[in-house]
């Protein structure tokens, strides 16, 4: 069986009180999970892909014990997530963020240690596990052996917290959103590391992200999640292929914002204005038939005087897989 993670669809609802005045409130539900299902297979990296509010992170912490959820089940490694989670806990490594739950005044090193005599592993072979690890993400170059955690950068903290993730050599790896906020050095570093951990190592690895570039870079599979609901799966390519007739049409244009508003409200199409410096625009519009559309949007924007910088034709990215899919789902 090569299955690491089971889940299989699961529920999870949160209950939060809204104040209406001063001494009125309600109760509202909000459904994070609404009846997800996938699995996760060794030797894999699946990305878990979304918007903030998607219930990436719901999932992680419902797969690493933290969170009970409402109906469905989970499996880690064979183990029920609910009926065996001592079980489960053993079988995982987590990095939910880069940096809470570690000491301020300890440095790299005793902070990894702290957690090594924590997970009860053999202080022999845990300090084995610690030189390794710390050697494999450069963090001695950094000065874990000496600098306080306090003193750390964001990109050594993000290190630490992954170190803290591989201390008892778990088969199944949880990481929520790795890079975020790290410099591109840092974010790569990473990223080659879980690459190798998965395709070299064997492990099973679940990876939520937002940044689809990233997802594109080191994911084997995607599941797309928007509001609770897994809207799409597969490869980048197989995802793309979804939609073979939607291409983007992208234009870089100087002119009044309003006006290309106006002219791009007539089409038929989805479209996204970005600004960008001096006064050009970035418009990219996702369309069946992109040649009607460029030869329509070009006839307007020159009978309106825009200055046409550049134009083409371009396939879907990633990203314009997840906004096809996610507006879909609303």
């Amino acid at each position: 069986m090569n299955d690491a993670v089971i889940v299989r669809n699961l529920v999870k609802k949160y209950r939060t009180k809204k104040r209406t005045g001063l001494f009125r409130s309600y109760t509202e539900i909000i459904e994070a999970l609404r009846g997800i299902s996938f699995t996760v297979n060794y030797g894999e990296i699946v990305g878990l892909l979304g918007p903030n509010g998607a219930g990436k992170t719901t999932t992680i912490k419902i797969l690493a014990t933290l969170l009970l959820p409402d109906s469905g089940e989970a499996y880690v490694a064979g183990h029920n997530v609910v009926k065996e989670a001592s079980k489960v806990r053993k079988k995982i490594g987590i990095m939910l963020t880069v940096e809470k739950g570690f000491y301020g005044k300890l440095t790299g090193r005793e902070n990894l240690e702290y957690f090594a005599a924590l997970y009860g592993l053999d202080r022999r072979k845990s300090r084995e596990r610690i030189d390794y690890i710390i050697k494999l993400l450069e963090l001695d170059k950094l000065g874990a052996d000496y600098k306080l955690f306090e003193e750390f950068s964001l990109g050594m903290k993000a290190r630490l917290s992954l170190a803290r993730a591989l201390l008892s050599n778990a088969p199944i790896l949880l990481l929520d959103e790795p890079t975020l906020g790290l410099d591109p050095p840092s974010a790569r570093k990473i990223r080659e590391l879980v690459k190798d951990l998965a395709h070299r190592e064997g492990k099973a690895i679940l990876y939520t992200t937002h940044n689809m570039f990233e997802a594109e870079l080191i994911c084997d599979r995607i599941l797309l999640i928007n509001r609770g609901i897994i809207v799409a799966e597969g490869t980048p390519h197989e995802l793309k292929m979804k939609i073979p007739k939607l291409r983007v049409v992208t234009i870089s244009i100087r002119g009044e914002g309003n006006g290309i508003h106006q002219i791009l409200h007539t089409l038929d199409a989805k479209y996204e204005i970005k600004a960008e410096e001096n006064g050009i625009y970035s418009v990219r519009i996702h369309a069946e038939k992109p040649e009607d559309i460029f030869n329509d949007i070009m006839k307007k924007l020159i009978a309106n005087k825009f200055e046409i910088i550049s134009a083409r034709i371009e396939e879907p990215t990633l990203e314009d897989v997840f906004i096809y899919f996610s507006e879909g789902s609303l």
